[in-house]
């Protein structure tokens, strides 16, 4: 079942990943491409054979922080480049990467502390402007991918160049950190003649943090994902999550070691609260706009974030 698809995964990397040296320093557990993950984003209505229920696939073996994970992804979609206001609402995720001591550290120190340069919303909203720093104004600036996503599925869904990508190979330098979660490409199948689309996304990750990020990134894509079929009015289908260097820090084993002994239980529905179904919008969405029913996870497991 899809739920214990992490939980297997965790135990392969535990059992047979590589030990390698990494850029922290702390050290991982490591294996390379393995198995898809795959996850549902709806379920049969049992009340309504001909409509699904949207499903948001938060790992349950322990809770995921998910106003974090909707404050980054709404941080993504505004294009801002800077940690502040993620920091001034408590989310302290990008903290560690903008901190003076790491801009300097990583040849940025021309920067503002805080400025992470032209990373993940940069690259969705303005692939290929020239990054000035984070109090710039970049509108009009630059290809908007992720308005191009929408534009697409609403005028073309079986185009097959509906992508979006972090990767920028002219702009790596400048970021505080390049990006791990770098390209998804979307997917419209259509299950009964006349019937809505059914929307997939694909990401694909060249670094997977196995322990803290991971479960975050599935959350994220998936949220995206929901965001975006409801923008062009489709079902939400599912999300394949490719990784790439999978692994697991040294210091988030004994951890792990114990998550694994947990039973998952049902992924949580997903409700958006939004009017203006199919009207491709894809800015201004709130936190107020969701709402998750039924999350019951096991208990937090503490883990340090490798920086």
């Amino acid at each position: 079942m899809s739920k214990h698809q992490y939980l297997n995964l965790i135990r392969t990397i535990l059992s047979n990943g590589e030990h390698r040296p990494d850029r922290t320093g702390t050290g991982t557990r490591s294996i390379f491409a393995p198995p898809q993950l795959t996850f549902s984003l709806s379920k049969p209505d049992p009340n309504n054979p001909t409509s699904r229920i949207p499903v948001l696939p938060l790992l349950t073996t322990k809770r995921v922080f998910l106003r974090a994970v909707l404050a980054e992804l709404l941080w993504f979609i505004s294009g801002t480049t800077t940690s502040a206001p993620l920091s001034a609402a408590g989310i302290k995720i990008w903290d560690g990467n903008g901190s003076r001591a790491y801009l300097d550290s990583v040849g940025l120190s021309h920067r503002a502390e805080g400025d992470l340069g032209p990373v993940y919303g940069f690259q969705w909203r303005h692939f290929g402007a020239e990054y000035v720093d984070a109090a710039t104004d970049y509108t009009g600036q630059g290809v908007d991918q992720l308005a191009d996503v929408v534009h697409k599925l609403k005028t073309n869904p079986y185009d097959r160049r509906i992508i979006m990508s972090a990767w920028n190979p002219a702009d790596l330098k400048k970021m505080a950190l390049p990006p791990c979660h770098m390209f998804a490409q979307f997917y419209v199948s259509y299950p009964e003649k006349g019937a809505k689309g059914h929307l997939h996304c694909l990401m694909y990750q060249r670094s997977a943090d196995m322990g803290l990020g991971v479960p975050f990134n599935i959350a994220s894509y998936a949220l995206l994902t929901h965001m975006v079929a409801h923008a062009v009015d489709m079902v939400p289908g599912s999300f394949v999550h490719t990784l790439g260097d999978a692994h697991v820090y040294v210091d988030h084993v004994e951890a792990l070691q114990e998550q694994v002994t947990r039973e998952p239980t049902a992924f949580p529905e997903l409700r958006i609260k939004r009017a203006d179904r199919g009207e491709g919008v894809v800015d201004g969405w709130k936190e107020e706009d969701f709402e998750v029913v039924g999350y019951n996870p096991h208990k937090a497991i503490k883990m340090k974030m490798s920086v």
